[in-house]
């Protein structure tokens, strides 16, 4: 019995640490800050769910912003490997697109950080392609819902209609790149064709230049991607269970827009929760050791759907305007509003949040008082959680405390203690309302604007 028990346990113990950092409200929480602040404790860092409807910005050492949609937070780590799982819809133009300009950026610094950037990407050979008719035919379905006034408000980034073809078992990965071109022309082209078929009234889908992107793969994508695509299920097992190396999880999304969990239908196509983390990289769910969720100190939403907390006055204008509140991937202005604790404790509730970073506490500087959505009342029925319907979350009353602002500037603080005293009630408040401690406080946008809680 030892013997066989000795042979399995490869398998068993993880010998490295797996951390998950999830987006605990309606995305744009600043998931690429945590990520990038912890980054330097992990050798590999995997993204596992969306494509390039997501969007991060990640600031250096001398405060220079960097976007990236498809990229995870680790391209500006020295020696981090940056995972692509196969949970991701991957557009290859664009990831070569966000390779290309960080690298131009980067070009004459001194230090050099990402000379080796496509050796340290790596994409599993079970992530669905994104292909410009998929993008066509997104911008299609938005128009035909915005008639009907039932738009979703997605970025048109085709996401949604590859993950369709994905679920009809129609779509192409990146391990059929490795196959000769010939055969994946003919998995193409009969793709193409089942769309073309299923809307023959979208024009651009029609009339699209099949052979162009064809030829760009041959002749561009496929030489200069296929020594990034591996079977990462393998590679990964191998990373926890044999070498130790500690890996982090980075969710695109967040809770309140994840497919099963979310304000459905104004909900994104993939799975940001826990368990998107563990389908979309192959991973089993006791190797995962940590789960983090990031929330703002206040809310926002891009797109369409229910938004309770939503400021739709001066204050919403101020706090858009202070917190830079505008889509990295559309530069959509983002509706903001107070934080909503039901949301949040939901949220826990989904993932198993261990700490929660509680980010841009510093746009919140300048108010005179500031808010905690702390329940919803429905019909004169108060709830003590998100109800399932969305219309029903549209008409909730929510149930709120009012605490003074601290008028303040705390971009320089570092630890909790130094910060105002009405600043510590209001964080000290989210924890006791949500259950969950705060590990980390936001309080400015570089890499070293943060307060850590020991």
């Amino acid at each position: 019995m030892s013997s066989l028990s000795s042979s399995t346990s490869n398998y068993t113990q993880p010998k490295a640490s797996v951390c998950a950092v999830i987006g605990g409200q309606w995305g744009d929480e600043g998931k690429g800050k945590l990520v990038d602040l912890i980054a330097k404790q992990h050798q590999i860092i995997c993204r596992y769910n969306g494509g390039a409807n997501a969007g991060h910005t990640i600031v250096d050492e001398l405060g220079r912003k960097y976007a990236t949609n498809l990229l995870p937070s680790g391209v500006l780590t020295p020696g981090c490997i940056n995972l692509i799982g196969n949970g991701v819809v991957l557009e290859i133009p664009k990831l070569f697109s966000e390779i290309d300009n960080l690298l131009e950026k980067k070009k004459n610094d001194d230090d050099n950080v990402i000379h080796d950037l496509e050796k340290r990407i790596l994409i599993s050979d079970r992530t669905h392609l994104v292909f410009g008719f998929h993008k066509a035919i997104d911008g299609f379905q938005e128009g035909v819902l915005k008639e009907s006034g039932s738009q979703i408000g997605t970025t048109k980034r085709g996401i949604g209609p590859t993950y369709t073809t994905k679920a009809a078992r129609s779509g192409l990965r990146t391990g059929d790149l490795l196959s000769d071109f010939e055969t994946f022309e003919k998995k193409y082209n009969k793709l193409l064709k089942t769309l073309k078929s299923q809307y023959p009234t979208c024009e651009e889908l029609n009339s699209y230049d099949a052979q162009g992107e064809l030829d760009s793969y041959k002749n561009i994508f496929i030489p200069r991607i296929k020594s990034m695509i591996i079977d990462t299920v393998t590679y990964l097992h191998k990373a926890i269970y044999v070498e130790g190396r500690d890996v982090l999880l980075e969710g695109a999304n967040a809770v309140m827009l994840d497919l099963d969990f979310g304000t459905y239908p104004f909900v994104t196509s993939s799975n940001p929760c826990i368990g998107g983390a563990c389908t979309g990289l192959g991973i089993p769910p006791r190797a995962i050791s940590e789960v983090y969720g990031v929330i703002k100190a206040y809310c926002t939403r891009v797109g369409s759907g229910p938004f309770p907390t939503e400021l739709k006055d001066e204050t919403g204008d101020l706090i858009r305007k202070i917190g830079g509140e505008f889509g990295t991937t559309t530069g959509r202005p983002r509706s903001c509003g107070w934080l909503d604790v039901v949301a949040v404790k939901y949220g826990c509730m989904i993932n198993g949040f261990n700490a929660l970073c509680l980010t841009k506490l510093d746009v919140l500087d300048q108010l005179d008082e500031v808010k905690l959505g702390v329940g919803y009342r429905l019909n004169g029925v108060e709830l003590d959680t998100v109800p399932y319907s969305a219309d029903d979350l549209d008409k909730v009353e929510v149930i709120y405390e009012t605490y003074p602002g601290w008028k303040t500037d705390i971009s320089k603080v570092r630890k909790f203690e130094d910060l105002p005293q009405n600043a510590q009630t209001f964080v000290k408040r989210i924890q006791e309302k949500v259950g969950v401690p705060v590990k980390w406080i936001g309080v400015g946008a570089g890499r070293e604007a943060v307060v850590v809680i020991q």
